[in-house]
């Protein structure tokens, strides 16, 4: 009679390793969140990356010489062409004064913003964690958010006088309730269990603010951060257009009023186009960093 005992060499994967089945699955999908192997090369990065806004600004300037060649707009007092604000950023290169116009502004801007993170940082935590300060302070600060800078800048020249303390007064304004409600919005987001851990721990008060409200506040941090420095900057441009004093300087809103007075078009973009390009500058080279280490240390953007 045959021996219906089985041979254990012959035993399924499944009866052998329960698990492997589940293990090769997630080894597969970590695979596909792997970067591919020798990282990006120069070319992928100079198609994605570098080639998509160069061929944006080409469009724009091929539309903007349209308009002018084919008489749409045929009044350089409206609408001058590329060449013509392209003859003015050269003339101000060639009196050394374009990266005058930039550094006043963004020395300007960029302090303001220390300013401003050094007081709304705080501020936001206060708000955040003491119910008292947030019922009393928090729609104060929503209220001051949703008030357009420009509306600061009289009452600040009239305080302070035509100098950089009324400059910094208006970018204070502008900035600080963008940032101190981005850490609240941040810190109304943290899990509680995340609290309870670092109280067992001992990280309670400065220590538990710093260790373990902050860290797992960051991405709301970081997107007031973002806006609060949008808000800087704007509020920086209206008070240099509408505050103009020889004691100043000439920045990039003084410079874009300064063509407005001499009825000069070609001044007016070649300001416009300074603007935009420091705001465009500054985002790619602090705040998109930041953004992507942000990720990348929760997991959420592979490394390539």
């Amino acid at each position: 009679m045959a021996s219906t005992e089985t041979n254990p060499a012959a035993k399924t994967p499944r009866d052998t390793a329960p698990g492997a089945g589940l293990d090769g699955v997630e080894a597969g999908l970590d695979a596909l969140e792997l970067p591919p192997p020798g990282g990006t090369t120069v070319r992928q990065t100079l198609v994605g990356k570098v080639l998509p806004p160069l061929v944006a600004v080409a469009v724009v300037l091929v539309l903007w010489q349209g308009l002018i060649s084919f008489k749409i707009v045929d009044d350089p007092s409206k609408l001058p062409s590329p060449a013509d604000v392209g003859a003015e950023f050269k003339d101000a290169w060639l009196q050394g004064n374009l990266l005058g116009y930039i550094w006043t502004s963004v020395s300007r801007g960029l302090l303001g913003f220390l300013f401003a993170l050094a007081i709304g940082t705080p501020l936001g935590l206060l708000v955040a964690r003491v119910k008292f300060v947030r019922a009393a302070i928090g729609p104060v600060l929503s209220g001051l958010q949703s008030l357009p800078s420009v509306a600061w800048v009289p009452p600040a020249v009239i305080w302070l006088g035509l100098d950089n303390s009324m400059m910094y007064a208006v970018i204070l304004l502008g900035a600080v309730p963008s940032i101190a409600n981005g850490l609240v919005s941040g810190i109304d987001q943290v899990p509680p269990l995340f609290l309870r851990a670092g109280r067992t721990m001992g990280a309670t008060g400065v220590r538990g603010a710093w260790h373990i409200v902050l860290p797992a506040a960051l991405p709301g941090y970081l997107a007031g951060l973002k806006q609060g420095w949008a808000f800087s900057w704007r509020s920086l441009m209206a008070a240099e257009i509408i505050a103009s004093s020889p004691d100043l300087g000439i920045g990039l809103g003084a410079l874009l009023e300064n063509g407005r007075n001499a009825s000069s078009m070609s001044m007016v973009f070649e300001a416009i186009v300074l603007i935009l390009f420091v705001g465009i500058a500054i985002d790619l080279l602090i705040f998109s960093p930041l953004e992507r280490w942000v990720l990348r240390s929760r997991g959420l953007l592979v490394k390539s």
